[in-house]
């Protein structure tokens, strides 16, 4: 095992702040909403490095005891993450009512308001350990119905291993047999969110408006996620960290494994939120080569029509294109991948490739007339109510 086993506390923190994962500082199931306090507050422009502890391996049908799950699967006592062993140990959770995800936060940022733009810049994502953990459980999945098979739960246990190319997860070509299979890592968080208006903590498996669980993994290093913000502060959390995940996320969890996150804060206000981007309402994510639109809803239909329009609004916004003419590039020139389809809410992204309109001048958002807002999630914000049926929990 060549990865440096990151406990609490242990190897590089370049951040400007340190957040550990604490019982104090994590919720489990639930998500951030404006009555809940900050665990921290920051200044825009400043970064945090966040300990985040995956779900897997404390869950209640894992036995709620990582030390035992990891030890079980030849994991020495010493690459068991402590801070995973005192969550499970010390909190709880409704398995009917609750989600399985596990985030650290909320981070208030000073100054943002309802109307701006919280930019949230993927700096470091460095694994704190050399496994994780696929698993397809409670009937949930692309393949609902018929795996996993009979009334099993199936976790997969994964090594990670160096090579030549980087880090590599191993799966064997049968149950307990040899190691053969190798995919490169490319980790990211797949919850990135603020907090919701109100008193009521969302559900975390669906995303929405507020980010959440979106599951995008193009949100590696070096990657910015646009979040319109909800609340005065934002009160940003992160957890459901990933070493890797194919678009889709068919068997409903990717490879999840912790990870320590580095992450810039920054506000956008409203009107330069609007002059860059028309009006957003909901995830958006920039890479260094493409901006991506997303659109949500329970429908996978629904939600790619979602992400067309979001697409057409933000070219509209950003470039000036007629409608038919931003239809017309998106159809031409654009990939719409499904991000997953497991999470209760189904998520759709664009690629939208910036170095196309490098020669087409600026609009002003202003200009563009009733176009459609960017963002696609609709009214389909998480509500108290939005958990999956008794005893069939999603954990994607």
């Amino acid at each position: 095992m060549s990865v440096e086993i990151l406990q609490p506390g242990v190897g590089a923190v370049p951040g400007d702040h340190y957040l550990r994962a604490t019982p104090d500082t994590v919720m489990w199931g639930r998500l951030p909403c404006e009555r809940d306090a900050a665990v921290l507050s920051i200044s825009p422009g400043e970064s945090v490095t966040i300990d985040t502890v995956s779900h897997e391996g404390i869950l209640e049908d894992q036995g709620k005891d990582p030390l035992a799950y990891f030890t079980g699967k030849g994991v020495p006592a010493a690459s068991v993450l402590d801070d995973a062993v005192e969550i499970a140990a010390t909190l709880s959770r409704d398995t009917m009512a609750d989600g399985p995800h596990v985030v650290t936060g909320p981070i208030l940022v000073e100054g943002a308001q309802p109307g701006d733009l919280l930019r949230i810049t993927v700096e470091k994502l460095a694994p704190r350990v050399p496994y994780g953990v696929i698993s397809n459980r409670h009937g949930k999945g692309a393949l609902a119905g018929e795996l996993p098979r009979g009334e099993h739960n199936v976790s997969v246990f994964a090594a990670v291993e160096q090579r030549d190319e980087g880090l590599v997860g191993v799966l064997p070509v049968t149950e307990g047999g040899p190691g053969l299979v190798e995919f490169v890592l490319a980790p990211f968080l797949g919850t990135m969110g603020v907090a919701v208006a109100g008193d009521v903590r969302p559900h975390s498996v669906p995303p929405g408006e507020h980010g959440g669980n979106i599951d995008i993994n193009l949100l590696v290093e070096g990657a910015v996620l646009y979040l319109p913000v909800q609340v005065a502060g934002a009160l940003a959390y992160v957890g459901d960290p990933h070493f890797a995940q194919g678009d889709g996320e068919v068997a409903l969890t990717a490879l999840e494994a912790s990870l320590r996150a580095t992450l810039r804060f920054d506000v956008v206000p409203r009107e330069e939120a609007l002059a860059e981007f028309g009006e957003v309402t909901g995830p958006l994510v920039r890479t260094e080569e493409y901006l991506v639109p997303t659109g949500l809803d329970p429908d996978l239909n629904e939600a790619m029509r979602r992400c067309v329009r979001a697409a057409i609004s933000l070219i509209r916004a950003r470039w000036g294109l007629d409608e038919h003419l931003a239809y017309a590039y998106l159809s031409a020139a654009t990939d719409f991948d499904i991000s997953q389809v497991v999470d209760i809410v189904c998520g759709v992204h664009a690629r939208i490739r910036e170095a196309d309109f490098a020669g087409v001048p600026r609009a002003a958002a202003s200009g563009v007339g009733d176009a459609p807002s960017v963002g696609g999630s609709g009214a389909h914000r998480p509500t108290p109510d939005a958990s999956p049926t008794p005893g069939t929990e999603p954990t994607a």
